[in-house]
């Protein structure tokens, strides 16, 4: 089976010849990194790890679901904070996307992410169709 690159609306495409934002190869999908790029500047400045984590967990659901799966299907995240201390609002936004078997997950920080105001960066892994629904 090949690999093909899946793309959705609600995330912009990186420029070309850098990444993927998904890539599903035998039914699974690899979702890079997301953040709140995208956002307004001014709004992103202004967001906590729980504002910035409902946005990005949006964003992993429009490109599972593009992927032709849902939020069940994820079975791991790599979320990378800034201040681990802010881990529990990281959590609060998960619980808002995610219910029964909570995907793997893995809470790393770092000491920068792509920008300043960049606090959270979440990756995932879903195994589309194979979620409880």
């Amino acid at each position: 089976m090949s690999i093909r690159r899946v793309t959705s609306p609600i995330v912009p495409e990186p420029p070309p010849e850098r990444w993927s934002n998904c890539l599903v190869s035998d039914g699974i999908a690899f979702v890079s990194g997301m953040t709140c790029r995208g956002t307004d500047d001014k709004k992103l400045a202004a967001m906590d790890e729980y504002e910035q984590s409902k946005v990005i967990f949006g964003k992993i659901k429009g490109m599972v679901e593009a992927a032709g799966g849902a939020m069940a299907d994820v079975v791991k995240i790599t979320v990378y904070v800034t201040n681990i201390k802010n881990n529990v609002k990281v959590w609060a936004a998960r619980r808002e996307f995610f219910t029964g078997d909570f995907p793997a997950s893995t809470l790393v920080e770092v000491s920068a992410l792509a920008a300043p105001e960049i606090l959270v960066e979440i990756e995932a892994i879903a195994h589309i169709g194979k979620g409880k629904r």
